[in-house]
């Protein structure tokens, strides 16, 4: 049964969500051939005030 997480900045709509989800599970299917049915994805949001890059957080842009 294999798990995929996705983590991203927040913001995306549910609809840009469930896209992502139903992409990434038949894209894991057909390279794995598990069942979808069988498939975990996990999507964790994170805050720009929460997340870095070069020692600067996205939020001080």
């Amino acid at each position: 049964m294999p798990y995929i997480t996705v983590k991203m900045l927040e913001g995306r709509t549910e609809d840009q969500k469930r896209a992502l989800v139903e992409k990434v599970t038949t894209a894991v299917s057909e390279t794995t051939g598990a069942p979808e049915e069988k498939i975990v994805v996990f999507i964790e949001e994170m805050n720009k005030g929460d997340y870095a890059v070069g020692g600067k957080r996205l939020s001080d842009n």
